[in-house]
């Protein structure tokens, strides 16, 4: 294999194995991608070919046009989307999508995920947002820049970089983050904030939202300018 990319395809790889470790997907469903900003070029899975087989070999880097620059085989049919979000969201270095089973759940009923809890605020400080269905005419065009387009809209007054994770309504979740690594981390945190909300509304189906002085408080104590969360 060419070591022109060596190291992209080794985190696009290493990244996309945490999918099956982490529960998110089954047989060849989800793909995660690494991004080099400064070469203009993404690794990412292959189209269809399943977790236990996956080499660093299959690995496909593709271009910002969608042009395949090392690898033999097909990239994944979500590449364009992927490649939506890193042209629309500044400091995206990974993106992935999952059909990971709760928060695909709430993605197909088209409804944001509540925040119930401060396990919720400690990693974003609104309701995980949904797009809007996709109308039949997109569907029937550019389908996965179509996708792409629906979650870039959806983040029109809200910033990519406080809620790295989105619904795509009827379809399924995608997460991002400033390298592939944290993208995992991210759909990881989505289906567990979606597998508590799903509890807590089956327990208590008129349950209230998590008041705002907490949402910030948790929010901010991570992620504000005064954190004091973790070690420095």
């Amino acid at each position: 294999m060419s070591t022109t990319y060596r190291e992209l395809r080794e985190r696009a790889w290493e990244a996309n194995l945490e999918i099956p470790r982490r529960g998110l997907a089954i047989y060849t469903f989800g793909n995660v991608s690494a991004f080099d900003r400064d070469r203009g070029v993404l690794a990412i899975k292959p189209s269809g070919v399943a977790y236990d087989r996956l080499s660093v070999d299959d690995m496909v880097v593709v271009d910002l046009e969608g042009n395949v620059v090392e690898g033999k085989l097909r990239p994944s049919s979500d590449t364009r989307t992927h490649i939506l979000l890193y042209k629309s969201f500044r400091g995206v270095g990974g993106v992935v999508h999952t059909h990971s089973t709760y928060a695909t759940s709430w993605a197909q009923t088209g409804t944001p995920i509540p925040i119930y809890g401060t396990t919720h605020a400690d990693h974003l400080a609104e309701d995980v947002p949904c797009t809007e269905m996709m109308r039949a005419d997109a569907v029937q065009g550019d389908y996965e820049t179509e996708t792409g387009k629906q979650i870039v809209e959806c983040f029109t007054a809200r910033s990519p970089a406080h809620t790295p994770m989105v619904l795509v309504a009827g379809h399924g979740p995608f997460a991002w983050g400033e390298d592939a690594d944290k993208a995992v981390y991210n759909a990881v945190v989505l289906e567990e904030i979606a597998r508590m909300a799903f509890i807590t509304r089956t327990i208590h189906p008129g349950a209230a939202r998590l008041p705002d002085a907490l949402v910030r408080k948790h929010f901010d104590r991570k992620h504000g300018k005064g954190a004091y969360y973790g070690q420095k």
